[in-house]
């Protein structure tokens, strides 16, 4: 995952309109609260919160959720570092009628580089204002078929729970959204942060898919379809016993040829982005199961679990012991 930010997140905005599921907009809003709340400790600042976290609306005046709870907001639409688009009910065409600056806002936001994030419906909006054409996303399953004819230039995972491309994440629900924030958390604020805040938060969650996975869509943008192809054929093979030097013969290059492409496209080399790969998915094994350091590490492709604990530590500065015990452990400062 990528490094925390040296500064600290200035602002998060959240987005309320008719409709909105208010538990997905305060959801959002109590993981960043808690994030802010646990760096500005770590910042130095006591319990000054590190950044402004804002509900907003595109009017700037209250809004109406599913439930008919009238939500106060904090202003208009405005710059933030970090978008947040909460799941709602509602016809999309009558709300996009009804909001058309949200369209304009996202464009400007994501051109200045703002981190954008979707929930189930909220997705659209990106897709809407043409910042997902030609890349990957997903939405909750009962919106592929919509989301699809929508949005046909659009690269529908219907696989997958969590997409990112180019500052662009969606998630298909609830569950993962929670770790779509923690995944920002960790990259704005740090693991000991984003760790704190998800033994808080989430207590038990059991998944049927792998946050790991989150952070290599970013690498997928890029031309090279034969590189795209490998990519995917590592993701559902990482654990396995394989050469790199097949893998490339298999996909008519010699490996020379293989490693110079693979790094042009991705930014990465081959075995460093196999590597990650493996110790992101045991990242998600050690904070969600109790199954042992050994185990993990065969299930993620490596036979030495001493390899493979001096391997995890180079990637994230602890071992996997300690990694699992800051999710496992009371928080003594809390």
């Amino acid at each position: 995952m990528p490094t925390a930010q040296s500064s600290a997140l200035k602002r998060v905005a959240i987005l309320a309109v008719e409709g909105v599921f208010a538990s997905t907009l305060m959801q959002a809003k109590d993981f960043f609260h808690m994030a802010s709340l646990r760096y500005g400790r770590q910042l130095g600042l006591g319990l000054t919160p590190a950044f402004d976290i804002h509900l907003v609306s595109p009017d700037g005046k209250p809004a109406r959720s599913f439930s008919d709870v009238v939500l106060p907001v904090e202003g208009g639409l405005e710059p933030a570092d970090i978008i947040i688009l909460p799941a709602y009910w509602g016809d999309f065409d009558e709300l996009n009628q009804r909001y058309p600056q949200i369209l304009t806002w996202l464009r400007k936001q994501h051109a200045a580089g703002s981190v954008i994030c979707g929930e189930a419906m909220g997705v659209f909006w990106i897709a809407q204002a043409g910042l997902l054409d030609g890349k990957e996303a997903t939405t909750y399953w009962r919106f592929f078929r919509e989301f699809g004819e929508r949005f046909p230039k659009v690269l529908l995972n219907q696989e997958k729970h969590l997409s990112d491309a180019d500052n662009l994440y969606s998630a298909g629900g609830t569950t993962s959204a929670c770790d779509l924030y923690l995944y920002l958390i960790e990259r704005f604020c740090g693991a000991s942060v984003a760790q704190a805040v998800a033994r808080d938060i989430l207590y038990e969650v059991q998944r049927n898919y792998t946050p790991g996975r989150i952070g290599f869509g970013g690498q997928k943008l890029h031309q090279d379809v034969t590189i795209l192809q490998i990519q995917q054929w590592l993701e559902e093979n990482f654990a396995e016993k394989f050469r790199f030097e097949d893998v490339a013969r298999q996909h008519g290059m010699s490996i020379r040829n293989f490693m110079r492409r693979f790094q042009t496209a991705t930014g990465d080399k081959p075995l460093h982005y196999l590597q990650r790969l493996r110790i992101e998915t045991a990242k998600g094994l050690l904070s969600a199961t109790r199954k042992s350091i050994k185990t993990i590490s065969y299930e993620v492709g490596y036979d030495d679990a001493s390899f493979f604990a001096r391997l995890f530590r180079q990637h994230t500065e602890l071992s996997p012991n300690q990694y699992r015990r800051q999710f496992q452990q009371k928080d003594s400062h809390s």
